[in-house]
């Protein structure tokens, strides 16, 4: 029998830089197509922990990571959401299992305040998002300096 745990994380613990790295390095390849560089991973999960700003939920199958989602304060309210969803990814093994789901709810329950995230038109993590009540009230447009 699988044992899962569910880790919650922030501030205010002994999270070491190897656990941050390990969680950075299976964000990296359980993102796929829809992630960052290696480098911008680390340092959404290093704001949690320098910053004072958010959550990093982990979810554990067999002592080993399988999901993960990193939550950054946005410092703002009212007129932006006070969280942002950076990243989420579960252990591609693992999806289809209503484990995303789970994973998902534990860290909207983590924060206090509304939580905006950013996804692709094709991603199928899409529809999680929308299940769980997220909505998509506007068009999000970017001005890119070079």
């Amino acid at each position: 029998m699988e044992v899962r745990h569910i880790v919650q994380t922030n501030q205010k613990n002994d999270t070491t830089d190897l656990e941050k790295s390990e969680v950075a390095q299976f964000l990296f390849k359980h993102l796929e197509q829809y992630g960052d560089e290696l480098q911008y991973i680390r340092k959404a999960i290093d704001y949690i922990f320098d910053v004072n700003g958010g959550s990093m939920v982990i979810q554990k199958t067999d002592n080993q990571i399988s999901g993960a989602v990193v939550i950054n304060k946005t410092g703002m309210s009212g007129y932006i959401p006070e969280n942002i969803l950076v990243y989420i990814a579960m252990d591609s093994k693992q999806r289809g299992k209503g484990l995303g789901k789970k994973l998902m709810q534990e860290a909207i329950d983590s924060v206090d305040g509304d939580i905006a995230l950013h996804v692709e038109k094709d991603n199928p993590a899409r529809f999680l998002y929308e299940k769980l009540g997220f909505k998509n009230p506007y068009l999000e447009m970017r001005l890119k300096r070079k």
